[in-house]
């Protein structure tokens, strides 16, 4: 009886610990996953600046640089999508995603690229007025109009 007792004592102790590795490897692997991501996401925002330059300074060809600008927004604000606790600033990358995809003929406008241009690189910059400047330039724009 004794035995018994002992032998499920130490199956218990080793099964505890098995589960508990188990529980930290997931917990690491979640991590490293947000982080890549976050570097995604990053990626892409940079994608967006370097297309934004690439149209302001193109001579022709603006529909090519613009689909190109609209893909890699898309493409920023899905890995926002998919980044834990970024709610706030998910919704504002949807809406500028939004108002490109929506509103060409504003978003074209010099003014408001290079809005967009200043916003995303204080985004990269992690600063929170990176954000503020999104929603402004989102509500900067005349949604009833083209």
């Amino acid at each position: 009886m004794k035995q018994r007792m002992v032998a499920r004592t130490v199956l218990f102790s080793i099964t505890f610990a098995a589960l508990l590795v188990f529980i930290g490897l997931y917990v690491d692997e979640t991590r490293r996953v947000q982080e890549t991501y976050q570097q995604r996401y990053e990626e892409n925002l940079e994608h967006v600046q370097e297309d934004i330059l690439s149209y302001l300074d193109a001579d022709g060809d603006h529909d090519m640089r613009y689909t190109r600008l609209l893909i890699d927004m898309n493409n920023a604000k899905e890995f926002a999508f998919l980044i834990n606790h970024f709610d706030d600033k998910q919704i504002v990358i949807n809406e500028m995603y939004t108002i490109l995809l929506k509103y060409p003929e504003q978003m074209r406008e010099e003014d408001n690229l290079n809005a967009m241009y200043v916003a995303v690189t204080d985004i990269l910059a992690h600063l929170d007025k990176g954000y503020e400047e999104a929603s402004e330039l989102v509500e900067s724009i005349d949604k009833k109009g083209h």
